[in-house]
């Protein structure tokens, strides 16, 4: 079984900074590529920024420049810092882990519970 845990979510005025974390724990013996989601109200969930074991990023068009994902792989574990926020920003923020190899399962996505990120104006 795997789990991830995202924390680091807010209420924040324009222009201000939040980190989200994400943990991925359970029998792990490799993960792929780690990522970060978001879901406005009324909107289809969106890719916000995505990172390989290796380091290789990809991001959003609507928040390059702003925000950075790094990642820890020794601990499973992604980052998110998101500076300059705006109230677009606004969303249910999920973690995903991507092509995860897991003890005596195989290969498999795998998705947080999400976590809120308000920019209040």
């Amino acid at each position: 079984q795997v789990q991830l845990v995202e924390s680091g979510g807010g209420l924040v005025q324009v222009g201000e900074s939040l980190r989200l974390s994400c943990a991925a724990s359970g029998t792990i013996l490799s993960i792929n590529a780690m990522g970060w989601y978001r879901q406005a109200p009324g909107k289809q969930r969106e890719l916000v920024a995505t990172i390989t074991t290796r380091g290789d990023t990809n991001y959003a068009d609507s928040v390059k420049g702003r925000f950075s994902i790094s990642r820890d792989n020794a601990k499973n574990t992604a980052y998110l810092q998101m500076n300059s926020l705006k109230p677009e920003d606004t969303a249910v923020y999920y973690c995903s882990a991507m092509r995860v190899l897991v003890v005596g399962k195989g290969i498999a996505d795998y998705w947080g519970q999400g976590t809120q990120v308000t920019v209040s104006s």
